[in-house]
């Protein structure tokens, strides 16, 4: 006799949870930390800046809670402080190099940007390292290979332009080869061409390596996102300088844009403003907030995933409010506007996951934690910048 086989089992379903992100800074509270480090920085001659950089942290990490549980940092000012040193005597032999020759310039130059990526990595794995939730250290696990792969658009753009300042003249008086300006233009445009697929390669590169515990973050977003994002800025910035490109690199150049802009000199500095208030008003919230929920939205993996929903309308009147008061006060305002920014930006995103995350870290709490030891044996300590 046949039986009928049994239905198969149904898959197992898990709730999905919402891990929501809260910000409890205050302008107030966060005034009194930046005034003191404002003046320590002053009194020591920018010395004190790595120490300034951990209160920072300590305070935006200790204030940023994820499910109700706050984010801890745990970098030593004295660690980043051998970071920032190395830091700044590279860019001082860069610009020693670059006075005395310009073919030292070029020599450094390339020495700078074959060990940049390295010290960028090393500032990811340094500032994950010493980050943690629940205890638990996050880790940056990007390979220094990827890193230096990340980096090939800048370098391809910036070293033609490097070596085409080998040809201006070093007399101030003499003639500019016009050779050299539309070479000067066409490096310029390309530089403009791949700056979306540097963006892409450079998030891409940090997206994809975050870790806490067994998770790890993936990178879904292609590359043409991020080409349609730029279409638009791109366009309103051509539209704005076009016309004082053109008179440049058309006829007699130099000589046109002053028989132009000399009768109406005293209206060059209100266009400047305007120019500026069109960047910083406008385009820079409009990208910011595009940015932000494409790069956030599009991370995450089988298990978990950040939404970003940032408001155009909300980034557009922040940026307006913190400007006016930032003016108006001198710029005595400006914690308070790094504190309204931070809690719009975080509290507009969530996770959203699949995953029981108390049994996850409960269970890699069990292991051998190797992130702080990675963190300590990172010996440049830097923090270039995330």
């Amino acid at each position: 006799m046949h039986f009928p086989e049994p239905p198969p089992a149904p898959a197992q379903e898990f709730p999905v949870e919402h891990l929501n992100i809260e910000f409890t800074g205050s302008g107030s509270e966060y005034f009194r930390i930046w005034i003191v480090n404002m003046l320590l920085l002053l009194v020591t001659l920018g010395l004190y800046w790595p120490w300034a950089k951990v209160r920072r942290l300590r305070y935006f990490w200790g204030n940023t809670l994820v499910d109700g549980d706050p984010l801890g940092f745990h970098g030593e000012a004295k660690q980043m402080f051998k970071g920032w040193v190395l830091v700044g005597v590279l860019f001082g032999l860069y610009n020693w190099a670059s006075n005395f020759s310009a073919i030292a310039g070029l020599v450094a130059f390339v020495a700078l940007a074959a060990l940049w990526p390295a010290l960028w990595r090393s500032s990811m794995a340094f500032r994950m390292g010493n980050t943690s939730w629940r205890g638990l250290r996050f880790r940056f696990v990007g390979s220094l290979k990827d890193a230096y792969l990340a980096h090939l658009p800048p370098f391809l753009v910036s070293l033609p332009f490097v070596i085409l300042t080998l040809w201006i003249p070093d007399d101030p008086e003499a003639d500019f080869p016009q050779w050299l300006g539309y070479a000067f233009l066409v490096v310029l445009a390309l530089g403009v061409a791949v700056l979306p697929w540097l963006l892409w390669r450079m998030k891409a590169y940090q997206h994809r390596h975050y870790a806490l515990g067994p998770l790890q973050t993936d990178f879904r977003a292609p590359l043409k996102s991020f080409y349609l994002l730029a279409i638009k800025p791109m366009l309103l910035v051509l539209i704005v300088i076009g016309p004082f490109l053109w008179l440049v690199w058309s006829g007699e150049g130099g000589q046109k844009v002053t028989e132009v802009l000399f009768p109406i000199i005293w209206v060059v500095p209100y266009l400047i403003l305007a120019f500026w208030l069109f960047l910083f008003l406008g385009v820079g919230p409009w990208i910011t907030t595009r940015m932000q929920n494409l790069v956030w939205t599009k991370t995450g993996n089988s298990q978990m995933r950040f939404i970003s929903q940032l408001r155009f309308r909300s980034m557009l009147w922040l940026s307006i409010k913190n400007g006016l008061l930032i003016a108006l006060t001198l710029g005595l305002y400006w914690p308070f506007a790094k504190v309204a920014l931070a809690r719009l930006r975080l509290e507009a995103v969530h996770i959203r996951t699949i995953a029981d995350m108390g049994a996850l870290l409960a269970a890699d709490h069990e292991r051998p934690q190797e992130a702080a030891g990675e963190a300590a044996g990172d010996f440049f300590g830097l923090d270039v910048g995330l």
